[in-house]
Parts: C-alpha cells; sequence; structure tokens
C-alpha cells in the first residue's frame, strides 16, 4: 500500500476506502416481523417534525414561485386563473408521494424475506452511513445513487430504514405508476412519479420544481434521485442528466439555505437481475411494460443465486464549497425570487462540472468483483480466436494466471476490487464461474463464453433458427458478458484511451500522441463519463499509472512502451476496439447507406440492419457493436462535432450527413484498427 500515499495529493481513485458489513446477517438470525414493526424514530435536519403529506402540498401551492407561474400561464392562455390553479393541484396530485410507515412496514417485512432469497449478502460501509446521518442533522441531503437495476431504490429505502435513518423521497418514472397496485404501494414509501419529457410545459416545471425544493428547503425528508437519469442497461455510467441537480442546487445558490449536501451512493451487483433482458432491449427487442403480473412472473428469478451486493455511500459533497470561487451568487439578487429565470451560462457549466464529478465519485467507489475482470479476459480470448478461426476456449490454469494478472494491475490503477486474498485464486476463478454459470461453458478444463449453437425448441421445425437468429442469441451472452467488463471501464479507461492513441499515432513523439489522445478522448466523450475540459489531466493521469507500473518511458518529447509493457497496453487497446470499431461502423453506415429523408427514429432500425448483414458476412470482428447504445451514443458524437445536423425536414428529426467529414473521422479512427479480413479494410 506504500506506493498509495505518494500519489493522493493528485489522484483521488487511490484513496483509503471503508470497511463493509453484511446487513442480512441479522435478519438471517432474528424475526423478520419484530424488525419490521421494531420502533423507528430517525433523526431529521434541525430536528424538524416530519411532515404530513396535504400539508406539503397545501405549501407547494400557495408558494410565491408558483402563484406567479399559475397567474403567467393564466394571461398567456387567457384562462382564469383559478382554472390553472386546479391544474396545478391535479399536477401535484398525480405527483405527490404518500409516504406512509405502514407501507414502509409492510416492504421491511417483504424484502428481507426476498434478499435473503435472492443474495448471499448486502454490504454497506458503516462509516458511510454515520457521515450521512451527521449531514441530514446538518443540512438539507440529496442522495445520488447509481442506478443499474429496478432494486436500487428499494434497497435504499431498505438500507436507510435499517439504520434508523429518515426515508428518502424518491424521484420515479411515470411508467411505476402505471403497474396497479405497486405503483402506489411505491407512493406510500416516498416515491413521487414525473413524466419522462415535460419540454415546454411551463405549469408542469414549476409545480416539480417547487414540490422538490419546499421538501428540501424544509429538511422534511432526504431528496433521492439518479444522476443518470435512467438505469443503465450496459452497466457503464451514463452521461448525467441536469435537470434535477439545477432544481436542488437552487436554493443554495438564491441564498435560502446555507448549504445543500450531495451524497454519491455506489451500488455494485455481482450479478444483475435484470442480465438477459438489458442485453436482449440493446439488441432490439421491446422492453415489457412495467406491469405487476410481470413482476410475479419474474418469481422464477427468487429460485437464482444472484451472491452479494455492495453499497457505498460517498463523501457528502457540500454544494457551498463546489461554489466557492466558482459563483457569483451576487447575480440572484438582481431579480425576485419568486420569478423563475434560466440558468446563465455560468451557472449552467458549473451544474455540469459538478454533475460529472458526482458521477466519477460514484465510479471510484463501485465495488468490483473478481468475474468483471474475468469477463474482460474471456471476452478478449474470444475475440482473439474468432480471428485466427480457432475457438476452444483458454485452459482453466492460464485464466487464473491472467485474472491474477489482471487483478495486480487493475489494483495498482486504484480499482476497488473485493478478491478474497485468504482463498486460493483457483478457487476464486471457480467460484466466480459457478456464480455466472449461464453465461460461461466449461469442458475438458477449458473455459469460454457459452455460444452454443442454438437447437430449435421443441415444437419448432428442425432448421428452424436462422443464422440471424443465431447470431442474436449469441449477442445476448456477448452483450451480457460485456456489462460486467463495462463495470471495469473507469479504471483502464484513460491508460486505454492513451494506448490506443499510441497504436493510432504516427510516431511516438509525445506531442502527436497527445493529439491522437485528445481526438480519440473527443469522439467518445457521450461513450464514457470523461469531465469537460480535462484531457491535459487525464492524459497526465494515463501516462503516470502506465509509466508507474512500467509500461511506459515517458520523457519531456516522447511516449516510448516498454518490452513489459506490451502485454498490458494489448489488452488495454482491446478493450477499447469494440467501441472503436463501433463508431467506425456507424460512420460507414452513414457514408453507404444514409438517404435524405433518414430520420433519428429510424437510425437505430437502420445501422442495426446493415451491422447483422455485415456480422454474417464476417466483415466485422466485434458482435457488440450491436448495442444500441453504442450507436446511439456513436451518433452522439457526431452530432455534437457538427458530422451530421438535424435539419427541419418533412420529418421531424430529420438527418442532414456530411459525408466528406464523416469518412475523413471514420478513417481517423481507424488509424490501424485490425479487422477481420485485409480486403474490406474500410470498415
Amino acid at each position: 500500500m506504500a506506493s498509495k500515499a505518494i500519489y493522493s495529493h493528485t489522484d483521488p481513485m487511490l484513496k483509503k476506502r471503508d470497511d463493509f458489513e453484511d446487513i442480512l446477517e441479522e435478519r438471517r438470525n432474528s424475526s423478520d416481523l419484530r424488525y419490521a414493526l421494531r420502533c423507528y424514530t430517525p433523526v431529521l435536519y434541525k430536528g424538524v417534525s416530519p411532515c404530513k403529506a396535504g400539508t406539503l402540498k397545501t405549501m407547494v401551492l400557495q408558494c410565491d414561485q408558483l402563484r406567479y407561474v399559475v397567474s403567467q400561464v393564466s394571461k398567456e392562455t387567457g384562462r382564469a386563473f383559478d382554472d390553472v390553479q386546479e391544474e396545478a393541484s391535479a399536477i401535484l396530485e398525480e405527483m405527490a408521494h404518500r409516504l406512509q410507515l405502514s407501507t414502509v412496514r409492510f416492504f421491511a417485512f417483504t424484502l428481507s424475506k426476498v434478499f435473503k432469497t435472492l443474495f448471499r449478502s448486502i454490504c454497506v460501509n458503516e462509516e458511510g452511513i454515520q457521515r450521512l446521518q451527521q449531514a441530514i442533522q446538518e443540512h438539507p441531503v440529496v442522495l445520488l445513487p447509481s442506478h443499474r437495476s429496478y432494486m436500487d431504490f428499494l434497497l435504499m429505502s431498505y438500507i436507510l430504514y435499517t439504520y434508523d435513518l429518515a426515508l428518502p423521497v424518491i424521484a420515479a418514472g411515470m411508467d411505476f405508476m402505471g403497474m396497479k397496485f405497486i405503483g402506489e404501494m411505491l407512493r406510500m414509501s416516498g416515491a413521487f412519479f414525473i413524466r419522462r419529457s415535460f419540454g415546454g410545459d411551463k405549469l408542469y416545471w414549476a409545480v416539480f420544481s417547487e414540490y422538490v425544493k419546499t421538501m428540501l428547503k424544509n429538511g422534511f425528508a432526504p431528496v433521492e434521485f439518479f444522476l443518470e437519469g435512467t438505469r443503465s442497461r450496459t452497466c457503464k455510467s451514463l452521461t448525467p442528466k441536469l435537470g434535477l441537480l439545477n432544481i436542488v442546487m437552487d436554493p443554495f445558490l438564491k441564498g435560502e439555505v446555507f448549504d445543500v449536501s450531495l451524497v454519491p451512493v455506489s451500488i455494485s451487483y455481482e450479478r444483475i437481475l435484470e442480465e438477459a433482458l438489458y442485453a436482449r432491449e440493446l439488441l432490439g427487442v421491446p422492453k415489457p411494460k412495467e406491469s405487476t403480473s410481470g413482476l410475479f412472473k419474474a418469481r422464477k428469478v427468487l429460485s437464482e443465486d444472484y451472491g452479494s451486493i455492495h453499497v457505498y455511500f460517498g463523501q457528502p459533497v457540500s454544494v457551498r464549497s463546489l461554489a466557492e470561487g466558482r459563483v457569483n451568487r451576487c447575480q440572484f439578487n438582481l431579480i425576485p425570487r419568486h420569478i423563475p429565470n434560466r440558468p446563465s451560462g455560468d451557472i449552467h457549466s458549473f451544474v455540469n462540472d459538478s454533475a460529472y464529478r458526482l458521477v466519477r465519485a460514484q465510479e471510484e467507489n463501485m465495488v468490483l468483483k473478481p468475474w468483471v475482470l474475468l469477463a474482460s479476459l474471456l471476452l478478449q480470448n474470444h475475440h482473439q480466436s474468432r480471428a485466427s478461426g480457432q475457438n476452444q476456449g483458454v485452459a482453466l490454469d492460464e485464466l487464473t494466471e491472467q485474472a491474477v494478472w489482471l487483478r495486480d494491475l487493475s489494483r495498482q490503477y486504484g480499482a476497488f476490487l473485493h478478491w478474497p486474498d485468504h482463498i486460493p485464486p483457483s478457487e476464486v476463478v471457480s467460484s466466480s464461474l459457478s456464480l455466472h454459470r449461464g453465461l460461461v461453458k466449461i469442458s475438458e478444463g477449458r473455459v469460454q463464453l457459452a455460444l452454443e449453437q442454438r437447437q430449435a425448441g421443441p415444437g419448432e421445425p428442425g432448421s428452424a433458427v436462422t443464422p440471424e437468429e443465431e447470431l442474436l442469441s449469441q449477442a445476448v451472452i456477448l452483450l451480457s458478458s460485456a456489462s460486467y467488463r463495462n463495470q471495469a471501464l473507469h479504471v483502464f479507461l484513460r491508460p486505454a484511451l492513451l494506448a490506443s492513441a499510441i497504436h493510432t499515432a504516427s510516431s511516438s513523439k509525445k506531442q502527436e500522441v497527445f493529439n491522437s489522445f485528445s481526438f480519440i478522448r473527443n469522439m467518445f466523450s457521450n461513450e464514457f463519463i470523461l469531465c469537460p475540459g480535462a484531457t491535459v489531466q487525464d492524459f497526465e493521469e494515463a501516462c503516470y499509472l502506465l509509466a508507474k507500473t512500467g509500461a511506459l518511458q515517458v520523457t519531456q518529447q516522447e511516449v516510448l512502451v516498454t518490452e513489459r509493457g506490451q502485454r498490458t497496453l494489448v489488452f488495454l487497446t482491446s478493450m477499447l476496439d469494440p467501441f472503436l470499431q463501433g463508431y467506425q461502423v456507424v460512420c460507414r453506415f452513414l457514408c453507404e447507406e444514409a438517404t435524405e429523408a433518414l430520420t433519428e427514429k429510424q437510425f437505430i432500425p437502420a445501422v442495426r440492419k446493415f451491422i447483422i448483414k455485415h456480422l454474417l458476412a464476417g466483415r466485422l470482428r466485434y458482435t457488440e457493436v450491436l448495442s444500441s447504445d453504442l450507436q446511439k451514443n456513436a451518433l452522439a458524437a457526431l452530432l455534437r462535432l457538427g458530422a451530421v445536423r438535424k435539419i427541419k425536414g418533412a420529418e421531424p428529426g430529420t438527418l442532414k450527413v456530411n459525408k466528406v467529414m464523416v469518412n475523413s473521422l471514420e478513417d481517423t479512427l481507424g488509424g490501424k484498427l485490425p479487422t477481420q479480413k485485409a480486403v474490406v479494410a474500410r470498415l
């Protein structure tokens, strides 16, 4: 651990992290009913007494801000003030939570049963809980959990109840409200429901923001929402959404509260409940509507083993200290507080930078399990053996050796790795493989991903499986495995960007490598969490980590790969290759197939068809490029760079492709990326 001390001044990733305790242990040894009915007396902000749901609604409807917007809407539309006020009241009725302790107790009882069946342990860092307890008493608190599963917000409330902390009110999407009985249950356990989009609806926005701010300012309960805005289907962090963060920072910026504490929470699942569901969604198999019957169908899930969950409550981040020296709050004194105004450019960039910092904090405290490393290695072995035309997997002892090598490397890069050191590595590997046996196949001591030839099921004609169906069923396994590899991406990302830059730069001159790094990083800034304006910092961090581990020699002028660095660089470039190829394919599609009338809506199905054709013809190396998430991010990057523009065409969202620019981006991305056959080196 000695090496950690030297670098802690510049590298936040190499910090001391808290220990965990398993909260299920007590549940296994004592009565769930007694636990659900126990005395629950959480301490609130400044000793406020909890507020009744009805009182809260009245406060919101009578506040100056909302009345101002109601009178504005009334003037603009010519409707009576009372009529608009009535609409505001209806919006609030649809939105508001109705937290009831009896429902919470019901959930405490049922979830105890469910969690004990599904999970081996739920580990929580107790020091984080103590910091949170302190924060709740001092300032309004906002909880910001990562979002990888439907389980997340039930889990959060369950943990807070367990530790006798105030239960949060949680922003949930409207789709949950459609689940008959469950929607109301969620509402009674603290969920408030918001529409996924309410663009220009001034009244809706006003009701929503005042509702959140009233709860926050008065400290009635911690507010909880997901910075990423939606569940990540790929298990890598999504670009943060700023709407709710703007709202919760507003009371501080306007001087209505002294400070607001933002608490990033990292929830890591050893095995994700929705693993195959996510892979199918990414391949365009539609997502089932949120329904109660779907939930009960999910009961077969209860017979499976999902390993453990780690929940890490990060250091509370003070908005006051974030804003110090960055935001001049005097600008808010010029307009009465109750008049809504759009945030200025500097406020927008302050909120955006803060959001990135918070998502990075979530990433850094994600606990990685050995399987994450194994999935990364098995995917690379799969791609290499496909390229060489042999696919008999990797010997178990060889996989173990690779895993130990990667374990040590990831620790040097500051990964928060949960690898039991008291158990022989071969056992760690075997037990990981057995927990994820749906994704791997072991025969004759060799391990590979379980990409079996799909057999026709009963009732299907013998040869019913088309090459395309075969491809898609293999893609489900590959994308599921990739979702585990993605959990480790933030650890390797900066070194991997540098490795790819070295690979594509035309010489080892530091400036050229940096230019190449800067291009790839910019290209991928919709794909990964890369803080705006931190290119030089990221480059230096990558150089530092690769030099520290002996893979590079970095001088003033040059970046040179050492003999022993070859293995590391091959691993790192292979990690990014599927993403590079995905972006290239999207460019190729736009140059070859995009018509004048292509709309954003048609883009994903059309590009998917194009990719399937090329995969079946053996022209592409990575099946992962079928991920719709990758395709959307590539399009977003091209729009951001101006290579594709949205124009007001006959159809909304018509795309105008600048083929010369797209072509040149594709070539630059191509660098020296290996493809399957030299003949189609264009792809």
